[in-house]
């Protein structure tokens, strides 16, 4: 005797999907399908019944109960999360809330239908997810908050305040008042937005500085291309310093200068960022920018839960960026 597996239940966006419409419009259709168009309400109704869809009561009636229970979401990919959930964690348990973190394969749309399986499941009383859904999400009737913060594409690349590059002005016009007028930049992958971002405004503080325009050598995030940029400098009339990409870029900036006889600092000068735990114990320390991603996650979940409660979340203005000095950095060499 075998049993049929369970019949998997047809979720909202499904619906949509098949009726053409959005889920927002499904919604309405449960609270006052009266408001509708006739042939939307014909579409969507169709498609109700070709999926024996029903809309879940009990979730609906979680709207006036609490779980104690919040979910986190990222993306299953390499890119760790640990410092932003720790600043997530740390806001919710204050505020007496568990906090689960779904980690969920594949793209917007898989995770965006994930997200609405358990924003009506019931289980949660918000959710916050720190990778894209798709648009107008926030707005479903699902009973539970949902936040979907705005700082990471689909890759989990930073966009938004993530990519801000005005430390990189910081580093620029420190080091010209040191007396460096020779600039190189190793950038990181330029399909990141940060990385464009930060060779962009390397561009744009040389030329407000009336400096001559600097080296760009394309690297690629990794020490290696910082020890190729290095190597590929004219050993006569190379760059005095150099603006890293990040700490493991520059690592290899300060490897390659040490390859080709140069000191750091006395004859080139290096800047990272990321603030890697390594950087304070190199000999020199890294000059470098320290990103508050506990910050970032504190954020998004006072966000939520600001919202849960019906108040407006406090004004937060301290920056996610602050430029470490280290000893990595100095005077120019004298010609």
């Amino acid at each position: 005797m075998t049993a049929e597996a369970p019949h998997r239940r047809a979720t909202i966006m499904e619906v949509a999907r098949l009726a053409g419409v959005s889920h927002q419009t499904v919604s309405r259709y449960f609270r006052d399908n009266a408001s509708l168009k006739e042939a939307t309400r014909q579409r969507v109704d169709a498609a109700v019944r070709t999926l024996n869809y029903r809309p879940n009561l009990a979730a609906r009636s979680m709207r006036t109960r609490r779980t104690g229970r919040l979910a986190v979401v990222v993306p299953a990919l390499a890119f760790s999360p640990a410092r932003m959930l720790a600043g997530a964690n740390e806001v919710a348990h204050a505020a007496e809330y568990g906090v689960d973190v779904l980690a969920i394969e594949g793209g917007v749309e898989a995770r965006t239908r994930r997200v609405l399986e358990l924003a009506d499941s019931g289980q949660v009383d918000g959710i916050v997810s720190f990778a894209p859904l798709m648009s107008g999400l926030e707005g479903a009737d699902t009973g539970t908050t949902i936040l979907v913060t705005s700082e990471f594409d689909n890759e989990m690349r930073g966009i938004g305040e993530l990519a801000d590059a005005a430390p990189v002005k910081d580093f620029v016009h420190h080091l010209a008042e040191l007396g460096h007028t020779r600039f190189l930049h190793v950038t990181g992958d330029l399909s990141f937005a940060s990385a464009r971002a930060r060779k962009r405004v390397f561009l744009q503080t040389l030329q407000e500085l009336d400096l001559p325009t600097g080296v760009v050598f394309e690297g690629d995030w990794t020490a290696e291309s910082g020890i190729a940029a290095m190597s590929s400098l004219d050993a006569r009339n190379h760059p005095t310093a150099v603006i890293a990409s990040n700490d493991l870029v520059a690592s290899g900036v300060v490897r390659g200068a040490h390859q080709r006889g140069w000191r750091v600092p006395d004859d080139i000068s290096v800047t990272g960022w990321d603030k890697h735990p390594v950087g304070q114990f190199l000999v020199p320390s890294l000059t470098t920018v320290d990103v508050e991603l506990e910050q970032l996650g504190a954020r998004a979940m006072r966000r939520l839960i600001a919202a849960l409660r019906n108040e407006n979340p406090e004004p937060t203005s301290t920056p996610l960026h602050t430029v470490v000095w280290g000893e990595s950095i100095g005077p120019a060499p004298q010609a």
